[in-house]
C-alpha cells in the first residue's frame, strides 16, 4: 500500500471541510466488526471501556487519546489474510469470532479451535492432516497477527494519528506474560493503551457472547497471564458500574463522547487519507478485489469532471467511490471467491453489501452523504439494482457515474469465475446495459471516455421534441428566474420568453412553472447545460 497515492487529489472547495477523525475510524470499526463475526457495537463499546479503565489506571493525556484510537482500530487489519484464511478455513469471518474467545495460550482449546474450523466439508481424514500441518506451522499463525498489526499501523498513519497510537497497534495480540505475539514481550515492554485494550475488548467480547458473570470470570482466571493484573482488579471493581451507564441503542453517541480532548478533526487531505484507507481494507480482503476501490474513484472522479458536476459533487463522488466496497467485509471470502455460480443465499449475502456500506456511514451526520451514494453502486435506472431498488430520478448524476465505474472497472478485472475481459468488450458489456436502461448514457460515455475508450459526441435529443432555445429557458425556470430575467440573460424580448414558456408547457404537458420544474427533473435535465 503507497500513503499518498489515495489522498493525492483534492478537489477544490474542500478546504472548510471538517470531519472528526473519530467519525471516521468509527464508521471503519463498524464494518471491522462485520469483518470478525461480532455484534456492532463491539469495537465502539471497547473504546469506551478503554477509556474508561485508562482514566481509572492513571493515563496521561497522550495515553488517553492512544487508548482510544487504538481501541477502535484494533481489528483494523483484519482483512490482511482474508484470502489465507478462507484457503484453510473455508471462509474468513465465523472462524475470526470463535478464536477470540479462546485462550491461545491453551494448547487444548487451540487444539479444538482448529478442529471444529479447519476444512469444513473435508473428508476427516484429510481434516485431520490438515489440521496437523496447522498446529505444526505456528509461524504461519505469528505472521498472520504480525500482518494484521502492521496494516492497523499503517491506517494510523495514513490517518496521521499520532506515533503513540502507531507503535501500540504492534501490540494487538501480546499477552502480559510474553506468551502472545511479538514473542517474549510481555509486562510493562507492552505499552499502557495496548495493555488497556487487552482487557476492555476481551470484556466486551465476552460479554457479547456469555453475558457479564462469565465476561468477569475470563478477566478474573486471566488475570497475570494475558493481563496486567493491576487492570483486571479495577476492571473487576467497576465496570458493573460504567456498564450500567451504556445504553447499547447509543453506543456510536457514547463512544463519540468518549473521546478525549483535544479532539483530532480531518480536513481537506486528511479526510481523503481516510476513505483511502478505507479503500485499502475493502480491497485487502482478497486477491480478486486489489485496487478495485481505487480503479474506480479515479474513474468515477474523471468522469465527473467531463460532465461537469460541481467540485462539491466530484469530492463526494471520489470519497463514495473509495468506499463504495467497505460492506464487502461482512460478507465471506467463501462468496466472493467461489468459482461457480451462488445460491440462492449466496446471492442474498452478495444483495447485502450496499447496505452494509451504507449503514458504516449512517451514523455520522459529516459521512452519512457520502455513506448513501457509495450504497448507491449497485442501483440501476430500471430498478433492477440493489439494494434498494431505487431508479430514475431517485438516482442522481453522482450515483449513475459511480454505477458505471464500478460495473466497467469489475469487468476489466478478473474475478474467480471468469477472467477479465478486454477493453473493447467490457465497452460493448457497458453499453448493452444502456440498451437495457440499466445504465445512464451520459455517465457511460464519460466513464468509458475517462478509460481512453474513443467516445463520439453524442448528440443530445431533448425529450418531448424540445428545442435547445426552450432547454434554456426552461433551466433558467428551474432557476426561479421571472421572464424578464430570462429575457436579459438570452438577450432577447419578455414577449418572446412568454411564447417560449407556453411551448415548454405544451410540450412537457404541464400547466405551471412547479411541475416543469418537476418535469425538468424526471428528464434529467438539470444538467444539461
Amino acid at each position: 500500500m503507497q500513503r499518498d497515492a489515495p489522498a493525492r487529489r483534492a478537489a477544490s472547495g474542500q478546504g472548510t471541510e471538517r470531519v472528526r477523525a473519530a467519525e471516521l475510524v468509527g464508521a471503519l470499526s463498524l464494518a471491522t466488526d462485520l469483518g470478525t463475526g461480532q455484534p456492532l457495537e463491539h469495537a465502539l463499546r471497547t473504546a469506551v471501556l478503554a477509556i474508561r479503565l485508562a482514566d481509572l489506571a492513571g493515563a496521561s493525556t497522550e495515553e488517553l487519546r492512544d487508548t482510544y484510537y487504538v481501541a477502535l482500530l484494533h481489528a483494523s487489519g483484519c482483512t490482511s489474510n482474508g484470502h489465507e484464511a478462507t484457503q484453510l478455513f473455508g471462509e474468513d469471518i465465523e472462524h475470526r469470532g470463535a478464536f477470540f474467545l479462546v485462550d491461545p495460550a491453551d494448547v487444548n482449546q487451540v487444539v479444538a479451535f482448529y478442529r471444529a474450523h479447519v476444512a469444513p466439508g473435508r473428508p476427516p481424514a484429510v481434516r485431520e492432516q490438515i489440521v496437523e500441518a496447522a498446529l505444526s506451522d505456528p509461524a504461519r499463525a505469528a505472521a498472520s497477527f504480525a500482518a494484521m498489526c502492521e496494516v492497523a499501523q499503517r491506517f494510523a498513519g495514513w490517518l496521521g494519528l499520532g506515533p503513540g497510537i502507531e507503535a501500540s497497534l504492534r501490540f494487538v495480540f501480546a499477552r502480559w506474560d510474553g506468551r502472545g505475539w511479538p514473542r517474549d514481550i510481555g509486562g510493562e515492554e507492552i505499552p499502557l493503551p495496548a495493555r488497556v485494550l487487552h482487557v476492555a475488548r476481551d470484556f466486551s467480547l465476552f460479554l457479547s457472547a456469555a453475558g457479564r458473570d462469565d465476561a468477569r470470570a475470563v478477566l478474573a482466571r486471566r488475570a497475570g497471564e494475558a493481563y496486567e493484573p493491576r487492570l483486571v482488579e479495577l476492571a473487576l471493581r467497576h465496570f458493573d458500574d460504567a456498564l450500567t451507564e451504556l445504553d447499547e441503542s447509543r453506543m456510536w453517541d457514547h463512544a463519540l463522547d468518549a473521546e478525549p480532548f483535544p479532539q483530532i478533526v480531518l480536513s481537506g487531505e486528511g479526510i481523503d487519507a481516510g476513505f483511502g484507507a478505507v479503500a485499502a481494507l475493502t480491497d485487502l480482503k482478497s486477491p480478486w478485489l486489489r485496487e478495485h476501490s481505487t480503479n474506480v474513484a479515479e474513474l468515477a472522479e474523471a468522469a465527473a469532471w467531463r460532465l461537469g458536476l460541481p467540485a462539491e459533487t466530484v469530492a463526494r463522488l471520489r470519497r463514495a467511490a473509495l468506499a463504495h466496497d467497505l460492506g464487502r467485509v461482512g460478507v465471506s471470502n467463501g462468496i466472493w471467491e467461489k468459482p461457480g455460480p451462488l445460491g440462492f443465499g449466496e446471492w442474498e449475502r452478495v444483495r447485502l453489501h450496499p447496505h452494509f456500506t451504507e449503514r458504516a456511514f449512517a451514523q455520522s451526520p459529516s459521512l452519512a452523504p457520502i455513506g448513501l451514494l457509495a450504497g448507491s453502486h449497485h442501483e440501476r435506472l430500471d430498478g433492477s439494482g440493489y439494494h434498494r431498488g431505487v431508479s430514475g430520478t431517485a438516482l442522481d448524476s453522482a450515483a449513475r457515474v459511480l454505477a458505471a465505474a464500478d460495473c466497467y472497472s469489475a469487468m476489466r478485472e478478473a474475478r474467480p469465475h471468469r477472467a477479465a475481459l478486454e477493453s473493447d468488450a467490457a465497452e460493448a458489456g457497458l453499453r448493452h446495459e444502456v440498451t437495457q436502461g440499466r445504465l445512464a448514457p451520459d455517465a457511460v460515455d464519460a466513464v468509458l471516455a475517462a478509460a481512453g475508450h474513443h467516445v463520439p459526441k453524442r448528440s443530445h435529443e431533448l425529450p418531448a421534441g424540445l428545442t435547445q432555445r426552450e432547454l434554456e429557458v426552461l433551466l433558467a425556470l428551474v432557476l426561479g428566474q421571472s421572464n424578464q430575467a430570462i429575457a436579459d440573460g438570452l438577450g432577447i424580448s419578455a414577449k418572446t420568453v412568454g411564447h417560449h414558456v407556453e411551448h415548454v408547457y405544451h410540450k412537457a404537458g404541464v400547466r405551471s412553472r412547479a411541475a416543469a420544474t418537476v418535469w425538468a427533473f424526471e428528464n434529467d435535465l438539470v444538467h444539461a447545460r
